[in-house]
């Protein structure tokens, strides 16, 4: 275009528009680079794997009760907590001593889980040799010796005999069960909490009582 003698021409666009564009390209590509999961040196703890096992025995898998037997709740453990599952107990058990009723209670939660029981995630801390006995001249009431010393049992054992023997009406008093062992120390008496169902390894449960 042309004014008089001078001669204008339009400008272009400005130089440093390209590089402006180049440096958004970059950035844009970065972002969509961005967009998927970052790896990391720094080890992240997510937590336990959630379980799989049902701990929860199916009906195909429950054995068919005799009819000289009654069904008696025992506390196993699956999944790292307490949970219970019927066992056939003789049919007399209830109306006999405490301590038999301690020791077919004790039988139960010894015995190695079915199949169906181990399929659905259950298996047993308490010892095989363990036995119980009678309570001593001069123990409180209602006091079971077991043949080791309750605290030398693993947490996972003294957890599920204790929640086993305190939600028995025949054994437990206020809720509570009272365990000595065969040495001359003086019997324990131990509470089933909600802890001790959920967490039977933490060593602080079950919950030991002082007993006067």
């Amino acid at each position: 275009m042309k004014r008089g003698d001078v001669t204008y021409r339009r400008r272009g666009a400005p130089r440093g528009r390209p590089a402006v564009s180049l440096v958004g390209l970059l950035a844009v590509a970065a972002l969509v680079a961005g967009c998927g999961i970052r790896t990391t040196s720094v080890p992240v703890d997510a937590g336990a794997a959630p379980s799989r096992v049902p701990c929860r025995v199916s009906s195909s898998d429950v054995s068919t009760r005799s009819p000289d037997s009654v069904s008696a709740e025992v506390y196993l453990v699956c999944a790292s907590q307490l949970v219970t599952v019927d066992r056939p107990m003789p049919a007399d058990a209830g109306g006999a001593e405490p301590v038999e009723v301690a020791r077919a209670l004790l039988t139960e939660v010894q015995r190695a889980p079915s199949a169906g029981e181990r399929r659905a995630g259950f298996s047993t801390a308490v010892p095989a040799g363990l036995r119980v006995d009678p309570s001593r001249d001069g123990d409180p009431a209602g006091t079971l010796r077991l043949s080791s010393q309750p605290e030398d049992l693993s947490a996972e054992a003294l957890a599920q005999l204790v929640c086993t023997y305190a939600e028995s009406d025949a054994l437990a008093e206020d809720g509570s069960v009272v365990l000595g062992g065969p040495g001359d120390y003086p019997p324990r008496g131990y509470l089933c909490t909600s802890q001790t169902k959920s967490r039977p390894g933490d060593l602080a449960t079950p919950d030991a009582l002082r007993l006067d």
